[in-house]
C-alpha cells in the first residue's frame, strides 16, 4: 500500500514547498488537474526535477487524443498519467500503448462511471496499471465517499492495481486500509493541516502497521 499526496490548489513554488515538508512520508506526488490547468506540464517537470526520487503522477484526466497527451506528460517527467475510465476504449488503448512505449503507467479514474464493476473489468482487460475509485470534490460536498466502491472493483480486477481517492482523512483512513487498496490518495487530509508533516507521518504509520500485521 502506497500513499499518494494530491496537490490541487497550489502554484509551482507552493507545490515544491508542500512536498518538501512531507517527502519522507509519501510515495507518490500528484500534480492535480487544477495545477496542470493553471501551470501546465511545467509543474510536472519542475516537481520531478526537485524530487527525482519520488514517483510523480500527472492528473490529466485524459478523455481524448490519449496517445499524444500521454507522450507529452511522459516527456515532462510524469511516471503515472491519469485517463478517465469513461473514455472510449480506443483512447484507453492509445494511452496504454504510449505509456508502455515510454516505460510509464496509466491510472484509470472511475469518476462518474455508473457501472463500476463492468467498466473496471473492461479496463483491466485493456491493460491499465491502476483503477481508481474516486468520489469527486463536488460529490464529497454532499457527503459521499468511495469506500464501498473499492470493494466492488477489487472483486472483479485481476491484473491492475487498485486505488482510492476522495475525501480521505486520518479519521477515515483505517476503514480504507482495511480494504487493502494498492494506492491511497490523500489531498486535503494532509494539505489542509497546519502540520502537514505530522499528518503524513501518521498516515504512513497506519499503513505500515497494517502491512506488518499482514506480513
Amino acid at each position: 500500500m502506497k500513499l499518494q499526496l494530491a496537490l490541487d490548489l497550489v502554484d509551482i513554488p507552493g507545490a515544491i514547498e508542500v512536498v518538501n515538508e512531507v517527502k519522507d512520508y509519501i510515495d507518490i506526488v500528484e500534480i492535480g488537474t487544477p495545477v496542470v490547468i493553471n501551470e501546465g506540464l511545467k509543474a510536472v517537470k519542475e516537481v520531478k526535477a526537485a524530487f527525482p526520487n519520488l514517483t510523480v503522477l500527472a492528473d490529466l484526466k485524459i478523455m481524448d487524443a490519449a496517445g499524444y497527451e500521454v507522450s507529452q506528460a511522459s516527456q515532462a517527467g510524469a511516471d503515472i498519467i491519469t485517463i478517465l475510465g469513461a473514455a472510449e476504449d480506443e483512447s484507453i488503448k492509445g494511452a496504454v500503448a504510449e505509456a508502455k512505449n515510454q516505460g510509464k503507467q496509466i491510472l484509470a479514474d472511475m469518476i462518474a462511471v455508473k457501472d463500476l464493476a463492468g467498466r473496471a473489468k473492461e479496463l483491466d482487460e485493456l491493460g491499465v496499471d491502476y483503477i481508481c475509485v474516486h468520489t469527486g470534490y463536488d460529490l464529497q460536498a454532499i457527503g459521499k465517499n468511495s469506500f464501498e466502491d473499492l470493494a466492488t472493483i477489487k472483486s472483479v480486477v485481476k491484473n491492475a492495481k487498485t486505488a482510492i481517492a476522495g475525501g480521505i482523512k486520518l479519521e477515515t483512513l483505517p476503514e480504507v486500509i482495511e480494504q487493502h487498496p494498492d494506492l491511497i490518495i490523500v489531498g486535503g487530509g494532509i494539505t489542509s493541516k497546519e502540520d502537514k508533516k505530522a499528518a503524513a507521518a501518521k498516515m504512513q504509520e497506519l499503513i505500515h502497521q497494517e502491512l506488518v500485521h499482514q506480513g
